[in-house]
């Protein structure tokens, strides 16, 4: 019985295995979300602002558009905590006994990886152009420029891995609950009470 699955996941109650979840493809791609993420917020956060020799204050590199860079800085920040969340969703699954749950819980895999594929896609688009218009008098030492490059590229990367997240949810999504063993209202027995047997008479 301990091969049949739920969305994913075998039989609740077993023990976590470090390796096997290391393995997951959801696993390895919501680990890249996760870094493409830190990236971006450090690239932006570190070298996103630079100043003129004649200028005290600094300004974003993206073309002065402080939005630009509010914005990369933003989707960094909450698609690190996104990602860490789904990570730790993803330890605890296993543990979730209940089949509609899982469901629940696919399903907003589903819905959040599409839409920070779709966040990432605007954040590409916006960085990509503001770049492409910044005046190059602005930042003539070219201060940053690499960092500019990488957080666009990773945006784009982003896309994809979100993507990706939200198709692997699908799958999982599709492949559901084994219906020779659960339904829609199935509960782990173990944690079940336990039902006394009628009396017998003799």
């Amino acid at each position: 019985m301990d091969g049949f699955q739920a969305y994913g996941a075998g039989k609740a109650g077993g023990a976590f295995d470090p390796l096997t979840f290391i393995r997951q493809p959801q696993t390895v791609i919501r680990i890249l979300c996760w870094l493409f993420s830190i990236v971006i917020l450090g690239c932006v956060a570190n070298e996103g602002y630079v100043n003129r020799p004649d200028e005290v204050e600094e300004y974003c590199i993206f073309n002065r558009n402080q939005n630009a860079c509010n914005y990369a800085i933003a989707m960094g920040t909450l698609g690190f905590l996104c990602s860490a969340g789904f990570l730790a969703l993803d330890v605890y699954f296993p543990q979730i006994s209940g089949v509609k749950d899982r469901k629940k819980a696919v399903m907003l895999d589903i819905g959040v990886s599409a839409f920070w594929s779709l966040i990432w896609f605007v954040g590409f688009c916006f960085l990509a152009n503001q770049w492409q218009f910044s005046n190059p008098e602005d930042n003539p030492l070219n201060e940053g420029a690499d960092a500019a490059r990488a957080t666009i590229i990773f945006c784009f990367f982003s896309i994809f891995t979100w993507a990706l997240q939200s198709l692997l949810a699908v799958l999982r999504f599709k492949q559901g609950a084994d219906t020779v063993i659960f339904n829609q209202d199935y509960t782990d027995p173990e944690l079940q009470e336990p039902v006394e047997a009628p009396p017998t008479y003799e």
